[in-house]
């Protein structure tokens, strides 16, 4: 990344002015000095408490970004909805892990990027911002260098990065639109499930009814925080698990995996702090579903 330095940024650090005018922070810029990264003003590496002046050209040039060795880049299709130089949205399929684990190295949406990225001579590692469950749709926002990343991680915890979801539940709620506001942990005797507890970390989710069927309602449903299996936890602790939700208490009878899917994604380009809209209508299970 390049600037050239005004007349109002005249007398800043270098390092007050990243941070300031673009949002680095201490560990990123820590990470660039000791890691194999430059610093450049006019051509000439600068501590980061030079003083800037009007006219200079300044550069930080990153360090190579490491690949874990568990991560195999894998030539898999992605739906990809949107692409730059700092950020990538995806449209991931139902049944697809975001990242690998012990029990699945390989065949995630993280494996299918790297090879993405090697078949398009990117050179970084993968840096997910919003994951989703193996068995939800929908999209994906994803941060292409640690810059990006950091950024992007900033806006989602000052609430710049929204998700909007559809869910078919079973039954309808008594109220058109309402706030379950509950706190959830990790179960006992489990490391996948969640449930309900007062000593759990707070949970808010907001949803309003799309349309009421016979047994089964279409609800849009928006996170105010992101809790593992939020969704999923919430309506089956109200008494509307989502459909196809085994695990939650849901009915698998007419489709085979929650019935969840996120539809909206909004954020804050991390570069150019262009506000970023996306939208993805349902996928055809959930389709055929209703």
């Amino acid at each position: 990344m390049e600037w050239i330095i005004r007349k109002i940024h005249e007398g800043l650090l270098i390092r007050t002015y990243l941070q300031r005018e673009h949002g680095f922070s201490r560990r990123m810029i820590k990470s660039i000095k000791f890691n194999g990264g430059n610093i450049l003003v006019n051509g000439t590496n600068q501590n980061v408490r030079y003083e800037l002046k009007e006219g200079d050209k300044l550069v930080v040039e990153f360090p190579q970004e490491k690949i874990g060795a568990y991560m195999e880049p894998e030539d898999t299709p992605l739906s990809i909805v949107y692409e730059d130089d700092a950020v990538l949205v995806l449209n991931k399929a139902a049944g697809m892990l975001s990242i690998p684990s012990l029990q699945q190295p390989t065949g995630t949406v993280a494996n299918a990027l790297l090879g993405h990225y090697k078949n398009h001579d990117v050179t970084n590692t993968v840096h997910i911002v919003t994951r989703l469950d193996r068995d939800t749709s929908g999209l994906m926002l994803v941060a292409k260098n640690s810059y990006s990343h950091s950024r992007l991680s900033a806006f989602q915890k000052d609430g710049k990065v929204k998700r909007q979801y559809q869910a078919v539940v079973e039954g309808a709620p008594s109220d058109k639109k309402g706030v379950i506001n509950a706190p959830i942990e990790r179960k006992e005797d489990s490391i996948i499930e969640r449930m309900v507890r007062k000593d759990g970390k707070q949970a808010i989710t907001h949803y309003e009814i799309v349309r009421e069927y016979a047994h089964y309602s279409l609800l849009r449903i928006q996170l105010e925080t992101g809790r593992t299996h939020q969704i999923r936890v919430h309506f089956s602790y109200v008494g509307h698990p989502l459909v196809g939700d085994t695990l939650y208490g849901g009915d698998d009878k007419w489709i085979g995996r929650q019935a969840l899917h996120c539809y909206a994604l909004s954020f804050k380009h991390p570069i150019t702090n262009e506000d970023m809209h996306f939208q993805q209508e349902l996928p055809q299970d959930m389709k055929q579903l209703l």
